[in-house]
C-alpha cells in the first residue's frame, strides 16, 4: 500500500489523547493515528458532568489489562445493600440528614463507577477488542 506524508496541526488536547493512548498500548503514534483515521478518534469524555471528566480522562492511560479490570469490576453485595436501603428510606422519608449525604455520596460514587466502567469499555471497543455487553 502506497504511503502519503501530510503535516497537520491538531489541537493539543486531541495529540494528547492520541499519545496516551499511544503510550498505554505500546504501539508508535504513527500507528495509533493512522488507525484514529479509519475508524474515528478515541471516544469522548467531555459530554459527562465536569465532576466525572478527570477520571474518565485518566482512563485514557490505561493499558487494556486495566481496562479490562474496570470492565469486569463490580459492586459488592454489602455496597448494594446500604445504597438501596438508603434509597428505600428516602423514598418513605425517614432518612436522617447523615443518612442523607451518605446517600449522596454513595450515588456520587455510583455515578462515577458506571461512566468509568461504561468509558473503559468504549475504549476497548475502539483499540479493536470485542467487549460484550452485560
Amino acid at each position: 500500500m502506497a504511503r502519503e506524508t501530510i503535516t497537520l496541526q491538531i489541537p493539543e488536547m486531541l495529540y494528547q489523547r492520541l499519545l496516551n493512548t499511544a503510550h498505554a498500548q505500546r504501539r508508535p503514534i504513527e500507528e495509533v493515528i493512522v488507525h484514529a483515521l479509519q475508524v474515528g478518534s478515541p471516544p469522548e469524555w467531555n459530554d459527562v458532568p465536569e465532576e466525572f471528566q478527570a477520571d474518565l480522562a485518566a482512563l485514557d492511560k490505561l493499558d487494556d489489562n486495566s481496562l479490562w479490570q474496570i470492565v469486569r469490576n463490580f459492586k459488592t453485595a454489602d455496597e448494594m445493600e446500604r445504597y438501596n436501603y438508603l434509597l428505600e428510606l428516602n423514598s418513605s422519608g425517614n432518612i436522617t440528614e447523615t443518612e442523607q449525604l451518605e446517600l449522596i455520596e454513595l450515588r456520587h460514587k455510583a455515578d462515577s463507577f458506571m461512566l468509568c466502567k461504561a468509558q473503559a469499555a468504549v475504549l476497548l471497543r475502539w483499540r479493536g477488542h470485542h467487549v460484550p455487553t452485560p
